[in-house]
């Protein structure tokens, strides 16, 4: 396994393997690496014959108050357990390589970026669509492999990568979970072995939504608030938002006519965690 650190050397080793007609999968990460983020590296190596694994935790993406210097950081443990996937490329930026001191320019979507975290996080999805862009510039992928778990982040992305014409095929892979539930992230390690049980209604409360529009409720109005009620369950769950959105949009629906995406994060102590389930049309 090669480990890049340098943007010229692997924009290079992208020209390399597309003259020899390699396709080139690709994950982005920010490192701390659990069996979520080898799931999309499964996937990308299903696509392709050369698969890449970025490591680079993004200063655009946190805002003043929220956990960049605390992030974890593991880059050996990581390289370790990608290197048993048979990745063929980890390209670990600096953050000087990837942000110049000169450098002004940013993407940002217009209209998805304030919504859901968007809109409790101001600021986040320009960071995430700026270094994704940048990293898609780099790598030159055939494919991107994103985990269904950051679904506003899909949207972002999804509209981000069609509006400007970018010749890469996003592809989503599904949310990985612990056995009891709680969607895999990196920012788990925070939680207390109290909050992490705490956090388990977040699945609970997804899962009452699923179990009432199995039950022909179709009304977005009635499905939130039965949700809510399951939150309310566990008063140390600090809710941001609870939303019922069209999953392309990330507007809220009336109803599950056309399918759904509901979105849920709320803190535990101080940690914030993200989770969703996606409604087919009734």
């Amino acid at each position: 396994m090669r480990i890049i650190r340098d943007i010229r050397e692997m924009q290079a080793a992208s020209r390399a393997a597309r003259i020899q007609g390699s396709p080139i999968g690709f994950v982005p990460t920010m490192g701390a690496l659990h069996p979520g983020h080898l799931s999309l590296v499964h996937r990308a190596r299903t696509l392709s014959s050369l698969v890449v694994v970025s490591i680079f935790v993004n200063p655009l993406q946190f805002g003043p108050a929220e956990d960049f210097n605390q992030y974890p950081r593991t880059l050996e443990a990581d390289c370790a357990k990608l290197e048993a996937e048979d990745v063929d490329i980890v390209f670990a930026p600096s953050v000087q390589q990837m942000y110049p001191a000169e450098a002004t320019t940013v993407v940002h979507v217009e209209g998805l970026s304030d919504k859901l975290d968007g809109r409790s996080r101001p600021g986040h999805f320009r960071g995430v669509s700026t270094v994704v862009a940048k990293l898609f510039h780099i790598v030159q992928p055939d494919y991107a492999v994103f985990g269904q778990k950051d679904a506003a982040q899909v949207a972002v992305l999804r509209r981000m990568v069609r509006d400007l014409n970018m010749d890469v095929e996003l592809v989503i892979a599904p949310i990985m979970r612990e056995a009891d539930g709680l969607a895999l992230s990196s920012r788990n390690v925070y939680l207390t072995a109290e909050q992490r049980r705490q956090a388990l209604v977040l699945r609970r409360a997804l899962l009452h939504i699923a179990s009432c529009a199995d039950s022909g409720e179709t009304a977005a109005d009635k499905l939130r608030a039965a949700a809510l009620t399951v939150l309310a369950s566990e008063p140390a769950a600090r809710l941001d938002y609870l939303e019922i959105v069209h999953p392309d949009t990330l507007e809220a629906v009336a109803d599950l006519a056309q399918g759904a995406l509901v979105a849920v994060a709320a803190s535990f102590g101080s940690t914030r965690l993200i989770d969703n389930l996606l409604l087919p049309q009734r």
